[in-house]
């Protein structure tokens, strides 16, 4: 049975730093790097992967490569009083993933669109690089696609930042259901502030 032109692009995005593909791929991160934190492109780099996720080749889809710091944050030192173990300086991990971090920077980049999903294309040292699709909701070439028309609707503004991209939902744990998953929906915050009845005071 014969493999598909997106099959062999998947094998060889399954290991991007060993065989022939080994030196392009060191020679694109170094280009990368010196360019800006945000660009735009003009295809897809993983076009399989593009796809499955709702990239189409037409009018008012957008592609862009964002770079992200990898680790995690550090903060400013605290010059009052406190122990070193109250610091809090190093190793601040926020409660997002650094692929929903590019994703939130490119949608504030782009305010006339939205962000429908983004997938890894590469790392170094320093940074991680993602490519986010984009979709214009207003465009008549959306608008009048039924399978992508959907993401005009009101509930579907700034997606982005409520955590409704596929790496949002996995950060939330919405990947998951059954045991172990009771508390992730609707949302862990709605779980963990959940409002207890008080007691009721008597009425003398």
């Amino acid at each position: 049975m014969s493999k598909s032109v997106y099959s062999y692009i998947n094998d060889s995005w399954n290991r991007p730093l060993d065989g022939e593909t080994r030196e392009v791929n060191k020679q694109r991160l170094i280009q990368w790097r010196a360019e800006g934190t945000i660009v735009r492109v003009e295809r897809p780099l993983r076009l399989d992967r593009a796809r499955k996720l709702g990239y189409r080749a037409k009018q008012g889809y957008v592609i862009v490569r964002v770079k992200v710091r990898k680790g995690s944050l550090r903060k400013r030192a605290i010059r009052k009083g406190r122990r070193a173990k109250r610091r809090g300086i190093i190793r601040m991990r926020v409660n997002k993933n650094i692929q929903r971090i590019g994703e939130e920077r490119v949608a504030k980049h782009y305010t006339n669109m939205e962000v429908l999903n983004s997938y890894w294309v590469g790392e170094d040292g320093q940074h991680r690089f993602y490519e986010v699709i984009l979709v214009d909701p207003h465009h008549p070439s959306i608008t009048s696609d039924p399978k992508i028309n959907w993401i005009d609707g009101r509930q579907h503004t700034s997606r982005v930042f409520r955590g409704l991209t596929s790496s949002g939902k996995k950060r939330r744990g919405l990947r998951k259901k059954g045991i172990g998953a009771e508390k992730v929906r609707p949302s862990v915050n709605a779980n963990v502030h959940k409002k207890r009845p008080g007691k009721k005071i008597p009425i003398h």
